[in-house]
């Protein structure tokens, strides 16, 4: 039985779900492989790491991912490609590549923070196309940077910094300098760091942008969807504009996954990431105004004294 939980393990994992690069993976090809003698040869590598917070693995050329993907758990965090940093493979890193690209001119530096580094796909990926920028990452696992340094290619400098610990203490110490856009990756699919989820720390955020600069998140929620419509609300009770970024069923609230938030207190040109949107081949729909109203519905805003994020969250099943 202990074997047999190992290598269920392997496959089902005990951490983050969603859809960030297909979803959590399937238990029917590990049965087939139990029935097949193959216990063993599946339960053989369940970690290349195992940190403080994640078992972590990294794979070569898994569909849909080209390059090397990055496992959290049971969770297809990132797709890294080592020769090209501009390759972006899953769905909500292209979106946040729509993003980017609406703030300024193609190619010009830009100053980035990074709340959560995964594979450190969108700092690299902001060096790569914007040379010159400054990218710093939040990141609370040094075991998990070691991973990307050791499998992903990462490339640590002046440009591209790393600050180990919980990223909330991180921004204070960061906030010496104005940001053009704080990207937000720090949120899994089965549980939340809910003190980044608050008003008070979306307000510190605001805090740290240049005027008009952009605070993009990507998060995982299903129906109901309690926790992206309340994070919707609360982005919106700091910035003067927000957007929801998904699939038109999850916007209607029939389906879930991965939806990237968009906020600034400059209007957010949502004409520009439909339109790039479209030409990649993809229908997602972006909810402001009306949209959005409906998107959120009752929702609360998140606040320091209430979070209730482990209630309000629906993990993937």
């Amino acid at each position: 039985l202990v074997a047999v939980g190992v290598a269920l393990s392997v496959r089902l994992g005990r951490g983050s779900g969603g859809d960030r690069g297909g979803g959590p993976l399937p238990a029917g090809p590990l049965l087939l492989a139990l029935l097949g003698g193959l216990l063993t040869a599946a339960a053989a590598e369940p970690c290349q790491v195992e940190s403080a917070y994640f078992c972590a693995r990294v794979v070569d050329d898994l569909p849909p991912c080209e390059g090397r993907t990055l496992f959290l758990d049971r969770l297809r965090h990132s797709c890294v490609h080592l020769d090209d940093p501009t390759a972006l493979d899953f769905s909500y890193t292209q979106i946040l590549g729509d993003v980017l690209a609406t703030i300024a001119p193609e190619g010009q530096p830009i100053a980035a923070l990074h709340i959560g580094g995964g594979g450190f796909t969108l700092p690299r990926y902001i060096a790569a196309t914007r040379p010159g920028s400054d990218s710093l990452v939040l990141e609370l696992d040094p075991g998990l940077v070691q991973v990307a340094q050791d499998e992903l290619g990462l490339r640590l400098s002046d440009r591209l910094r790393v600050r180990t610990g919980d990223a909330r203490l991180g921004l204070r110490k960061a906030a010496t300098r104005r940001y053009d856009v704080v990207i937000g990756d720090a949120f899994g699919g089965q549980a939340v760091p809910w003190h980044l989820a608050t008003r008070e720390f979306t307000r510190e955020i605001r805090d740290t942008l240049t005027p008009g600069g952009t605070y993009a998140i990507n998060l995982i929620d299903y129906p109901p969807l309690g926790f992206a419509r309340a994070e919707a609300a609360t982005l919106r009770s700091v910035f003067d504009h927000v957007a929801v970024i998904a699939p038109r069923a999850r916007l209607q609230r029939r389906q879930g996954g991965n939806f990237v938030l968009v906020a600034s207190d400059a209007p957010i040109d949502v004409r520009a990431i439909a339109a790039r949107n479209r030409r990649r081949g993809d229908d997602d729909a972006v909810a402001t105004g009306r949209r959005l109203d409906a998107f959120i519905g009752e929702a609360p805003v998140l606040t320091d004294d209430y979070a209730p994020v482990d209630q309000l969250l629906t993990p993937a099943t």
